[in-house]
């Protein structure tokens, strides 16, 4: 998940991750975990964000809008980028394990559902340290190894090993922050039918070309993810 083609094919545009986002719109049950993730943000009354690897640039506008805060938001992907800036978010190409900005500059840093696919870790978790203010807070979103376990075991395929998953990030974070609060938020993902969940299995560059069986009624498959809280001492 951390291999830097793999990354870059599923974010080159914005195809795949309108499919992921469109089926859980329509058939998410329980928490929603955005929302878990912005009280997250919001608690700390931040007046300066950095939104580490921002897609579309969802939230970062948000956060510009509800509130108040100076948002500055990076990504690997231009056409990421490309897309959040129409959105009126200031946006750049970066990358996690060298940020571009001065010690101490944010108060919040966001880093939602992409620690996973930044291949050095440690210096990445060390840069949004670093240029977080004293008592600073890192909110930081990722799911468990056993999330969406069924899809996968429905396609014959076991999931990639992740550098971030739910199971180890407190220790990952332990090492940089002074402490860590977790925040789980999970719930069921729902299909339709078998053709919902297809195109959902299609959108994702490391499940390419596997196929779902023939199966009958509504496919239910574990959403685990996971709001990491860590404040700078």
């Amino acid at each position: 998940m951390d291999d830097p083609a793999v990354v870059q094919a599923e974010y080159e545009d914005e195809s795949r991750l309108a499919a992921r986002k469109a089926a859980h719109a329509a058939g998410a049950e329980g928490p929603d975990a955005r929302e878990v993730l912005f009280d997250a943000i919001a608690e700390a009354r931040p007046r300066r964000i950095l939104e580490v690897g921002c897609g579309e640039g969802e939230l970062a506008e948000r956060m510009q809008r509800e509130l108040g805060a100076t948002v500055v938001a990076i990504d690997q992907s231009p056409r990421m980028v490309e897309i959040a800036q129409a959105r009126g978010v200031d946006a750049r190409v970066g990358q996690a394990e060298d940020l571009q900005f001065e010690d101490g500059r944010f108060d919040c840093v966001v880093a939602a559902w992409m620690l996973y696919h930044v291949r050095e870790l440690h210096r990445a978790l060390a840069e949004m340290a670093r240029v977080l203010a004293p008592d600073g807070r890192l909110v930081a979103v990722t799911n468990s190894r056993d999330h969406c376990r069924e899809l996968y075991d429905l396609v014959g395929r076991e999931p990639v090993r992740a550098v971030f998953r739910a199971e180890d990030a407190e220790a990952d974070l332990q090492a940089h922050f002074s402490s860590v609060e977790r925040r789980d938020a999970y719930g069921w993902l729902v299909f339709p039918d078998a053709a919902a969940a297809q195109t959902y299995v299609d959108s994702l560059v490391l499940l390419e070309g596997a196929r779902l069986p023939v199966v009958e009624g509504p496919i239910r498959v574990r959403r685990l993810p996971s709001i990491f809280i860590a404040e700078k001492a």
